[in-house]
């Protein structure tokens, strides 16, 4: 109970957080609304679901075996989110109405399934909830399915409400391009952190 419980509260906050995956939820939201971004939600938790499985059929070992290929992803990982920040910056400075540098951004269930691999902070919740709650039987792999599948649906959908309930000031273009500027400084500095973690 207390390895679940540790395992439950790390994905906890992890999930509520600032990350890309929040960043990109919440901006969604606001500009095309929550319904629209219920699918985006769904491609981060079915891409999470995905690292989760492709974690425990063996890439931890792998990580374990190669530390230099953990090292590699999580700098190609983090210079995607780098970029990613970038292009929110670029958008929030262009003209009103361009949106050439925003539609780069992660979108749709698929992309964001996709995204989950690139995104270095998925990969280290996933290898770090796997060692605090290291699963044995197919129960505790249910366990581990059902956190991975409520948490992150409800944290990820409080960022869509925010972003929704902020949407009416988001339609303004200075806010708009205030808030993107804001967003991708923060991708920026998450990036930033994931390269200096150990």
């Amino acid at each position: 109970m207390e390895q679940l419980l540790a395992a439950a509260g790390l994905l906890c906050v992890a999930a509520i957080t600032p990350g890309p995956n929040n960043l990109v939820i919440l901006r969604a939201a606001g500009t095309v609304g929550m319904r629209r971004t219920m699918p985006m939600i769904a491609g981060i938790v079915l891409g999470g679901l995905l690292l989760l499985a492709v974690t425990a059929l063996g890439a931890a070992a792998v990580f374990a075996a190669l530390p230099s290929l953990r090292r590699w992803i999580a700098l190609a990982g983090a210079l995607y989110l780098a970029w990613l920040g970038a292009s929110l910056c670029v958008a929030g400075m262009s003209p009103p109405g361009d949106t050439t540098t925003s539609s780069r951004l992660p979108a749709g269930a698929l992309g964001l399934v996709g995204f989950q691999f690139l995104n270095p902070k998925s990969w280290l919740l996933v290898v770090t909830v796997l060692a605090a709650m290291p699963a044995s039987d197919a129960h505790d792999y249910l366990l581990l399915v059902a956190m991975f599948v409520l948490i992150p649906t409800l944290c990820l959908w409080l960022w869509a409400a925010l972003g929704a309930s902020l949407a009416r000031w988001l339609a303004r273009p200075i806010a708009r391009r205030g808030v993107d500027i804001v967003s991708g400084a923060l991708l920026v500095a998450c990036a930033a952190l994931l390269l200096i973690k150990p």
